[in-house]
């Protein structure tokens, strides 16, 4: 088993930030015991948002795009580090969130966040004197990340 306290340490982080891992991951502990680091997620992955992070296990990275939640990356785990159990099984408990730098939250009306999110989880609410501010309906985002790259500020981020 890998001690990522000691390995951070050595590299000069004690903590090791939380790096998000594909979707249908096992608990950190377990993903880190089985994944082997064999790649085959990332090349199983259509739209390239699984990269090789800390260590070289994968990790998402939502700057190239979304995840459509296609499972072929666990279709591709062999060690079984990823597994989806059944078709109900949600890929994960993250969510989108919106930082301060936002756009209109500066006074500039902005809507792309909105416009790329294919659930509809960004809504505009219309406030006096300003541009509508974003608000994500925590029931129907999925964590997917659409709404990440297109931000002209990255103002939104999946945690």
């Amino acid at each position: 088993m890998v001690n990522l306290s000691r390995r951070g340490f050595f590299r000069g982080r004690p903590r090791p930030r939380a790096e998000m891992r594909p979707p249908w991951a096992r608990p950190e502990g377990e993903f880190i015991d089985r994944c082997t680091r064999c790649n085959d997620c990332l090349k199983a992955c259509p739209t390239k948002i699984l990269v090789a992070g800390d260590g070289g296990y994968p990790t998402v990275d939502f700057s190239i795009g979304e995840c459509t939640f296609c499972g072929d990356c666990v279709t591709s785990c062999q060690p079984k580090a990823l597994l989806r159990q059944d078709a109900e099984q949600a890929a994960w408990p993250y969510k989108a969130a919106i930082g301060e730098d936002c756009l209109p939250r500066q006074g500039v009306e902005c809507r792309v966040c909105g416009d790329f999110c294919d659930a509809r989880a960004i809504r505009f609410a219309p406030r006096l004197g300003g541009s509508p501010l974003p608000e994500i309906d925590p029931e129907k985002c999925t964590g997917c990340g659409a709404c990440v790259a297109p931000c002209p500020v990255t103002a939104i981020s999946v945690r």
